[in-house]
């Protein structure tokens, strides 16, 4: 993106540099043209001149400055008598125009007008009146004033139309976006809210029937309660994203001793280590680092057919290195099958510019290694 703006700024320069020397040129030879003998009083006509001519490369930046100094300069050179039209003012006040300072531009309009006649009197002496209209006429006609303004004005509604289309297409996008992120906050809510309800309705009443009969509750049982109570919070907050654009709160790097007590409850003798100094971490990425272990042990309990998995964070300058190892069966030089989950883990990861990597280790088991930069969210 800044480097499409870097090439567009330099193609504008370039293109308002061609007109300024274009025009000057143009009007150097119409004043060079004259078959009259060159005086020292010319001299400092075609300074001016030049000067205005040149002026018109900053009208995009200062077009008032520029009205201002291409008008100084056409009623200076004149009245030196140097009698070419005041192109460089025309573009001006196009310029001026466009840029929205229309009261400005008919000020300036009027006062060239009126300052062109009087300069015209000041050389030959004695110049009747008639001729210094006439010279003052040629040199800046009012319908090529009105016209150079009317571009100007065109082209700015031009613009505005424009821009007020494209503001209206992004608000059309973004109203549907919003539309369709409602839609399926509903339709989340009205299936797998009910469903998940359901699951954790029955575990608390097999849960309470057998502390009421004073058997002991089964592991499994009270592990469905947990994952069902937790379904219900992740989905909660999932529908809240949803509804809230995005702006809610998830979970992150706070959260993890939770994760892994949780996942102690279920069973899986789990342990979190935490090394090094926490920096200020962005959001991104503690909602990353969370979803990589809650992902790990999750797929510790379904699939590794082990009873005990570490969690390690280690914060190491511009990086957080997350380490998930278990005990289970893997194998190694077995390559991993990327479920949905790993998937999942590694597009988040790139997504930060970090590193993902899930592989069976040496001495058995399984290991998730991911290292995600800091600095970048």
């Amino acid at each position: 993106m800044g480097e499409r703006c870097g090439r567009v700024l330099r193609r504008a320069a370039v293109r308002d540099w061609t007109i300024a020397v274009g025009v000057t040129a143009v009007l150097l030879i119409a004043a060079l043209s004259a078959t009259r003998p060159a005086t020292g009083e010319d001299l400092l006509g075609y300074a001016w001149l030049v000067t205005g001519g040149l002026a018109l490369v900053a009208r995009r930046r200062a077009p008032v400055a520029v009205l201002v100094v291409t008008g100084v300069c056409a009623v200076s050179h004149q009245a030196t008598d140097i009698e070419v039209p005041a192109v460089a003012f025309l573009f001006a006040v196009y310029a001026a125009v466009r840029a929205g300072h229309r009261t400005v531009t008919v000020v300036a309009g009027v006062a060239m007008l009126v300052a062109l006649p009087l300069a015209a009197l000041t050389l030959p002496p004695g110049l009747p009146v008639g001729e210094a209209l006439a010279r003052a006429r040629d040199a800046l006609e009012v319908a090529w004033l009105v016209a150079a303004g009317a571009a100007g004005e065109a082209l700015r509604q031009a613009e505005r139309r424009a821009e007020e289309a494209e503001r209206t297409r992004e608000e059309t996008a973004r109203r549907r976006a919003d539309e369709e992120r409602l839609h399926i906050a509903r339709e989340l809510h009205d299936s797998l809210t009910h469903q998940i309800s359901i699951i954790k309705v029955q575990a608390e009443v097999a849960v309470h029937l057998a502390s009421r009969r004073g058997e002991p509750v089964p592991e499994a049982l009270a592990a469905i309660r947990e994952a069902s109570r937790e379904a219900t919070r992740e989905l909660r907050a999932t529908l809240e994203t949803l509804r809230a654009d995005g702006t809610a709160t998830a979970p992150g790097l706070d959260e993890l001793p939770e994760l892994v007590r949780r996942a102690r409850m279920a069973g899986l003798d789990a342990t979190l280590t935490i090394d090094g100094q926490r920096p200020d971490v962005p959001v991104a990425v503690g909602r990353t680092a969370y979803r990589i272990v809650q992902e790990s042990l999750t797929n510790i309990a379904r699939h590794a057919s082990t009873a005990s998995a570490s969690v390690r964070l280690d914060y190491r300058p511009g990086i957080l290195a997350i380490r998930v190892d278990d005990d289970g069966d893997g194998t190694p030089g077995r390559a991993a099958v990327p479920g949905v989950g790993l998937l999942g883990m590694r597009e988040r990861v790139v997504a930060l510019g970090g590193l993902l990597r899930a592989e069976a280790r040496d001495e058995g088991g399984f290991t998730v290694h991911a290292e995600l930069p800091v600095g970048a969210a």
